[in-house]
């Protein structure tokens, strides 16, 4: 297996890894709830998508 000739400097190392950060969800409001969701997914709360009923949630 090949080995490396130099070692990487400790910045050369930091710059590849600036990229490995997580990211927050991106979330929209629900048009008809107004809760926050998953864009392109369906409702959580209400069941809804493109302003059909998709899923029935049942209540707690």
């Amino acid at each position: 297996m090949a080995q490396p000739k130099r070692k990487h400097s400790k910045s050369r190392t930091g710059k590849r890894r600036s990229s490995h950060k997580l990211s927050a969800p991106s979330l929209v409001a629900c048009p008809r709830c107004h809760q926050l969701m998953k864009p392109h997914h369906v409702c959580p709360t209400c069941g809804y998508y493109a302003g059909k009923e998709v899923v029935e949630v049942k209540e707690i």
